[in-house]
């Protein structure tokens, strides 16, 4: 399959790696002083392209692939919500463009995600239980919460009655409290924790580097190559749904 980054910083070169290793082939790298190369035949040649930038620029460079019938990976969080979504939405559902966002694509992170749905189906019945999500990423990281926590937290709020939202660092009765954490170099903790008067249950997961999630997103690739419209990471692990 022929690829296109666009993003060439660490998440860039590992993923290139990673689609090296699967028998890929790169056909063009886009980073912040090439930009010009979106119209580049290279660029066009590419079956799917897989964006790992900021939240400031995630969207242009979306409908940039979009100009360009070029078909979308896309891994960066704090930009996909509201208005955008919806029009990201309505692009493929009328116009024919093709996107798959996650705010994770480790394989790991997918099973934690049906897992989370779960324990909180079954935590519905007992409200002795308070819950409370934490997560810890590296100091570089832009957006707090990460787009992993978001969704776990949206997971948790969906089945668990007495929760009516989430918010970060919010006590409430009502409201999932969510936590950030910024140390050093870690890729991604992730902590759901169930605590009563009696005991506490915890379920966590922890990447060891940012490798499983760059082999997620050349499944994901590999996924859309064969897909159109709009997409989402329950539909490459459909055992998250």
């Amino acid at each position: 399959m022929k690829i296109a980054l666009i993003g060439y910083g660490k998440m860039g070169h590992i993923i290139e790696a990673a689609a090296h290793g699967r028998g890929h082939e790169i056909v063009s790298i886009i980073d912040i002083n090439n930009t010009q190369d979106f119209d580049s035949e290279a660029f066009r040649s590419a079956e799917v392209a897989i964006e790992f930038t900021a939240p400031s620029v995630a969207e242009g460079n979306v409908r940039r692939c979009f100009e360009q019938g070029v078909k979308v990976v896309s891994g960066s969080t704090g930009w996909l919500k509201g208005e955008v979504k919806d029009e990201m939405q309505r692009l493929c559902r009328e116009e024919g463009k093709t996107l798959l966002w996650s705010s994770n694509f480790s394989v790991g992170v997918a099973v934690f995600r049906a897992i989370n749905r779960q324990l909180a189906r079954l935590m519905n019945q007992f409200p002795q239980y308070d819950v409370n999500l934490e997560e810890t990423h590296h100091v570089h990281k832009l957006d707090a919460p990460s787009g992993t926590a978001i969704t776990l937290a949206e997971g948790i709020v969906e089945e668990l009655d007495r929760k009516e939202r989430w918010g970060l660092h919010e006590t409430s009765p009502e409201v999932l409290r969510v936590d950030d954490i910024r140390r050093r170099e870690v890729p991604g903790i992730h902590t759901v924790t169930y605590d009563s008067p009696q005991d506490l249950i915890t379920i966590t997961h922890s990447a060891y580097n940012r490798e499983g999630f760059a082999l997620g997103a050349v499944l994901a690739a590999e996924y859309l190559a064969g897909h159109e419209g709009w997409q989402t990471i329950d539909d490459v692990f459909p055992f998250g749904k």
